[in-house]
């Protein structure tokens, strides 16, 4: 009798004794996986552009654009007769809109991630000089 308990008790037992590792395995991966989504080593330091600076980016038209005519930012064809604005730095072009909307969120291309800096109008010297 006692080998027929025993028979019975212990596979449940060892059964228990996998299920209850395996559920403890699952929780630590979970709570680690949540830990290192909460406690980021790099944080996201990228900011939009203001509307000054949206206005200093190149405007063109589609027929301008050197790199393509595909907008990453909708996926559409940008045509020929379409404003368009190409980024400073990596000459991607997109949809005039679609970069403004994309840039006021983002300061860097749609496309290569590149950090875009607006060109800024520079003085000549005569007016930028002090005598």
């Amino acid at each position: 009798m006692l080998s027929v308990i025993l028979a019975l008790f212990l596979p449940c037992a060892g059964m228990t004794a996998l299920f209850l590792i395996y559920l403890f395995i699952l929780w630590y991966l979970a709570r680690r996986h949540i830990d290192l989504l909460t406690h980021s080593a790099k944080p996201q330091l990228v900011t939009g552009l203001s509307q000054s600076d949206l206005k200093k980016l190149p405007a063109v038209t589609g027929k301008d654009l050197v790199l393509g005519t595909d907008c990453a930012v909708c996926l559409d064809d940008i045509c020929d007769e379409d404003a368009a604005t190409m980024v400073p730095g990596c000459n991607h072009g997109f949809h005039r809109e679609c970069a403004e909307m994309w840039l006021m969120r983002r300061g860097e291309c749609p496309l290569c991630r590149a950090t875009i800096c607006p060109p800024h109008h520079l003085l000549t010297s005569s007016e930028n000089s002090p005598l």
